[in-house]
């Protein structure tokens, strides 16, 4: 299968497993091509899969990764010993684990192409991440409380695992409790990173897109509670600083100096 007949295909197939999906066209250019796969792997709930689609979609996001280019430590300046900084795509960092800053439910954005963070990751990784998001929900029966963390496979994202972390929801001024709930975001990711002997971490901006936390406090409290982890462990983690405005790029190079 050629990339334009692998895209196709999928579309189909997700078109065709849901009746009210039916009157839907598929564009002639693969650019509105690929938007529409995004949008429909986003609204699709977690639910059985065929394997043909698995082998398909697996070939298929292999091949975008790669044409995005894949980002390594070594491709990184490190403005301070373990620490890193990098503006760009996260979904091409190939590091040990990628933190995802999900919302309580844990399943992923299903707003179609919406710019989160949780959207891309998902999107960029297969319908897979869900399926396996949906079965821990299930064993919790709960939502996900703020400030703990989860971890997945990253299935074909250039890095090994994703650590999902809800971070606090800001509405009107920012209390000391929302402060200390961002910060264990930091540290229960860092935490369960240790746990699973992983040695390098690439942190998102956590809560300062939709849920409104300010940009420059927010990276404080990250900066801040990344380095009081790093002296205190001494497990040789190094974490990445993964910002994708120019904005956070510029208040993170000052913090890092």
């Amino acid at each position: 299968m050629t990339q334009t007949e692998r895209l196709i295909y999928l579309i189909h197939y997700l078109i065709d497993e849901n009746p009210k999906l039916k009157s839907i066209e598929i564009p002639a250019e693969d650019s509105e091509r690929k938007r529409l796969l995004r949008s429909l792997m986003n609204i699709r709930p977690p639910k059985a899969v065929s394997k043909e689609f698995l082998e398909v979609q697996g070939a298929y996001l292999q091949e975008e990764r790669t044409k995005k280019g894949v980002v390594s430590l070594s491709d990184l300046s490190s403005p301070r010993p373990g620490l890193y900084l990098w503006q760009g795509d996260i979904t091409r960092l190939s590091v040990d684990a990628i933190v995802n800053a999900a919302n309580s439910a844990m399943l992923g954005c299903f707003v179609p192409c919406h710019g989160c963070i949780d959207n891309a990751i998902h999107s960029a990784a297969g319908v897979e991440l869900r399926l396996e998001c949906a079965r821990i929900m299930e064993r919790q029966k709960a939502e996900e409380p703020t400030g703990r963390a989860k971890i997945t496979s990253a299935y074909h994202l250039p890095s090994r695992y994703i650590l999902h972390t809800v971070g606090p929801i800001i509405h009107g001024k920012v209390t000391e409790r929302d402060c200390a709930l961002l910060s264990d975001c930091y540290r229960s990711c860092l935490e369960l990173a240790a746990e699973y002997q992983l040695k390098s971490i690439a942190f998102c901006c956590i809560s300062t897109g939709e849920f409104h936390f300010p940009n420059e406090k927010a990276a404080e409290i990250a900066v801040q509670t990344v380095q009081d982890y790093q002296k205190k462990q001494q497990n040789g983690i190094e974490v990445v600083f993964n910002v994708f405005k120019d904005y956070d790029y510029e208040i993170y190079k000052q913090l890092l100096g």
